[in-house]
């Protein structure tokens, strides 16, 4: 389980040097299967996100995880402590197969069988992709299923995706979405997405509602999306985003 405890965090703004708080004292425990995290653009949900996975550092407050204090840890003990994390947009590796990085997500040597299977889990051709180079070759969709394929690998407790819709076609968005529903049913751990998008919030155990930097509301969608498609400022971001 995860826990925030506080969270707070501010960064100086450039140019009158002041404090600008994108965070405030948020308080949140992830312990379903499938959390998505969602809001008006610029409430701080990307912000949480990456304080959770560890790129950055809170200003104040206490992250847990399975009730050990991960706060200080640096990205590559979290990712060793069981974070996953993927970027809206999946870095490119060149130089680099499929098959090198579902490997190294794995952390163990894995034959071309079981590389295959997870590029299979997330709807790709094994033996069109396995051995491709992660390069501009690759559309942003594939891109996204293949970062997903080494989340899968990986195995961790924890797999954090920021809009992972972003910047991809309505049939890759079609196709993402049936892999977050085959992870949901299948996952041992938990899997916190941020997103606007509808169809991901309504495979959603938890929903969680972020504004101002603060945490505004929390509960199924049964209990959360009538109120927030309800709100004209909410339904206008959803609607708009919705592919």
């Amino acid at each position: 389980m995860l826990e925030l405890r506080d969270i707070s965090f501010q960064v100086t703004d450039e140019n009158d040097a002041t404090n600008k708080e994108i965070l405030k004292n948020v308080n949140l425990k992830v312990d379903d299967r499938f959390v998505a995290i969602t809001g008006p653009n610029g409430g701080g949900k990307s912000t949480l996100a990456k304080i959770i996975a560890g790129i950055f550092r809170p200003t104040s407050g206490q992250i847990l995880l399975d009730g050990v204090d991960i706060t200080n840890m640096s990205i590559t003990e979290r990712a060793r402590a069981g974070i996953s994390f993927a970027f809206q947009q999946p870095v490119r590796f060149k130089g680099l197969t499929v098959k090198d990085l579902i490997t190294l997500a794995a952390g163990k040597d894995i034959n071309i069988s079981q590389a295959c299977s997870y590029l299979s889990e997330v709807g790709l051709c094994a033996k069109d992709y396995i051995n491709r180079e992660v390069n501009a070759s690759l559309s942003g969709g594939e891109l996204k299923r293949i970062e997903i394929a080494m989340i899968m690998a990986r195995g961790t407790k924890l797999s954090i995706f920021d809009e992972p819709e972003a910047g991809i076609d309505l049939w890759s968005f079609n196709n993402l979405i049936q892999v977050f529903e085959s992870m949901h049913e299948k996952i041992n751990g938990s899997i916190l997405i941020i997103s606007h998008q509808e169809r991901i919030l309504n495979i959603a155990d938890k929903i969680v509602v972020v504004a101002g930097g603060q945490i505004k509301n929390v509960g199924t969608k049964a209990e959360v999306l009538p109120d927030l498609l309800g709100t004209s400022e909410a339904c206008s971001t959803l609607m708009d985003k919705i592919v």
